[in-house]
């Protein structure tokens, strides 16, 4: 039965930072699917469910520029840029990056709309190769975000971890000028990674780097571990057999996380995050 509040509710207006509220509610329930219970701590389902705590994946930081360009209806560009990672090497295709997985999510939470995820991952590459292309392949898009995936390669080859710090934060304090939004991203959660006696200093560096320049980590390294210690599920199920890369269901996931994480963000004090306009649209018919 229809309460009186229920139709109150039914009948006021829609605004854009209200109808921005309810796609965003959508992506981020998914954060907190429950999962099936086990037989046994060594026991996986047989498909995976893409999910992760939610304290793991919100946002702490708004995303000024991306909300507003959300809720005035504009063009949206986003540019991906890293390495092996944001590349997709591990994917069966280029469509199963997470970047082209994350302009899929966001196009479905918004219908019609233009959005644009510029891949900008290079294989092997550390942040100082970025930096030297930052003006051709960052800069010249003048995205209204950045994700920056860092790290990784840094950490595998053995090289000096300040300069993670140091090329990020000239490279974001050059967005910002511009701008843009920024979030970082962390590595993946995975053997090669964990065998390195260090990665726990590098994951606080990169931690460090958000602090400092103001921006937000994207935890992956967390989410996966997420699937591994919580979920139980193995390895293979998320990497691929080179025990680094992800596979099309981790990238699938993360942009996923992701595009959630992202449409919660939003200036403090604004009200609901940035919704997309669709369901809104087609109760006002």
């Amino acid at each position: 039965m229809t309460t009186s509040s229920d139709e109150a509710r039914s009948r006021s207006p829609r605004t854009p930072q209200r109808r921005f509220a309810l796609v965003a509610a959508g992506l981020a329930a998914g954060l907190m699917v429950a999962m099936p219970s086990l037989a046994s701590a060594e026991a996986a389902p047989a498909e995976p469910v893409c999910a992760a705590p939610p304290e793991g994946v919100r946002l702490h930081r708004p995303l000024p520029r991306f909300y507003k360009r959300w809720v005035d209806g504009g063009p949206l560009k986003i540019v991906a840029l890293g390495s092996s990672s944001t590349f997709g090497l591990g994917a069966s295709s280029p469509e199963r990056s997470y970047p082209s997985r994350l302009e899929a999510e966001l196009r479905r939470a918004a219908p019609g709309r233009s959005i644009t995820v510029v891949n900008r991952g290079v294989n092997g590459n550390e942040t100082r190769d970025e930096m030297l292309r930052f003006d051709r392949d960052v800069l010249a898009e003048r995205p209204d975000l950045v994700i920056w995936q860092i790290g990784t390669n840094v950490l595998l080859a053995g090289h000096d971890m300040w300069s993670v710090f140091l090329d990020a934060r000239a490279g974001i304090a050059r967005l910002q000028a511009q701008g843009s939004d920024v979030l970082l991203m962390n590595m993946q959660y995975s053997p090669r990674v964990l065998a390195r006696s260090n990665y726990e200093a590098m994951l606080d560096l990169i931690a460090v780097t958000g602090r400092e320049t103001r921006v937000d980590v994207f935890d992956r390294f967390a989410v996966m571990k997420s699937w591994h210690r919580d979920r139980h599920y193995p390895f293979e199920t998320f990497v691929t057999e080179d025990g680094l890369h992800m596979n099309d269901w981790s990238y699938g996931c993360v942009a996923h996380l992701l595009a959630g994480a992202i449409l919660e963000a939003r200036p403090h004090g604004r009200g609901p995050g940035p919704a997309a306009a669709r369901d809104d649209a087609a109760r006002a018919d």
